[in-house]
């Protein structure tokens, strides 16, 4: 299993320094947040876009995912939503990423209504998705927080350019066990998000084995066959990929990222061969 982080954990740093965080520390990827503060988004020109690409190819890393903002299931008009989704699978496809990012974000009084936006416009997204080679992934969060939530919306749109990202946390706060969240969304997974905080109540990040998620149990769920899960075509029968994602941009407050680096690798590692 190969480790990515996510650059929500060093906002606004340039390209090239996540790039050399990544190697030295001994990840085998990275997931970009793609928003317009950051140096990567949908703004870049082509010839921006070429240097982008370059630079993963020449340091030997993977472009894990861009994650994006689009809410598809929020209230509203389709098209907005669309061509923000349209504008970031282009991005993906220009990079070399094989996944974007995609919020949930419905109404909480309205859970009929969020689902049907949901998978109306992600069955659109995951069309144009597959065309550009590109998988569009709804993460489980807000409206949406538990495998149960975004494998009703897979299961309906039915795709193979769309699958799921799960984040740990917000299936863990929605009161799934991590076997149970697997045995959801395994039909659907392109790769599982890991993080660690204080406690159910206070969100503050934490690096992985300093919380109270059940990361060892996650381990050991990710790690054993999984041969009673039916993938969906295109969808891969594991998980290759572990992407911590440290909340930096929204706590600033936190210890920063890069000397956290070396011991996260070590304890995701740890966790691995523990439960393999």
């Amino acid at each position: 299993m190969r480790l990515a982080f996510s650059t929500l954990g060093v906002p606004g740093t340039p390209l090239p320094e996540v790039l050399r965080l990544a190697g030295d520390a001994g990840f085998h990827g990275v997931e970009l947040r793609a928003h317009p503060e950051e140096p990567v988004h949908p703004g870049l020109d082509a010839d921006e876009r070429q240097a982008v690409a370059r630079r993963f190819a020449a340091c030997g890393l993977t472009l894990l995912c861009l994650a994006g903002y689009p809410r598809l299931a929020a209230p509203g008009d389709d098209a907005p939503v669309l061509a923000e989704t349209r504008a970031l699978l282009h991005l993906a496809h220009d990079l070399g990423a094989p996944y974007v990012r995609v919020f949930p974000g419905g109404a909480p009084d309205d859970a009929e209504g969020s689902d049907a936006a949901a998978v109306r416009r992600l069955a659109e997204a995951a069309r144009i998705a597959e065309g550009l080679g590109v998988r569009v992934l709804l993460e489980t969060h807000d409206s949406h927080a538990r495998g149960a939530d975004v494998a009703r919306v897979l299961s309906a749109v039915d795709h193979p350019g769309a699958g799921a990202l799960w984040d740990v946390l917000h299936t863990w706060r929605g009161g799934e066990e991590p076997e149970t969240t697997h045995r959801l969304l395994a039909p659907y997974l392109g790769y599982v998000q890991v993080k660690d905080i204080p406690s159910r109540e206070d969100t503050t990040p934490l690096p992985p084995g300093e919380g109270v998620l059940p990361l060892a149990d996650l381990a050991e769920v990710l790690t054993r066959a999984t041969d009673a899960a039916t993938p969906a075509p295109g969808a891969g029968t594991g998980v290759e990929w572990l992407c911590w994602e440290y909340e930096k941009r929204w706590y600033p407050q936190v210890r920063e990222l890069p000397g956290l680096l070396p011991g996260v690798r070590t304890h995701l590692l740890a966790l691995l061969a523990g439960a393999a």
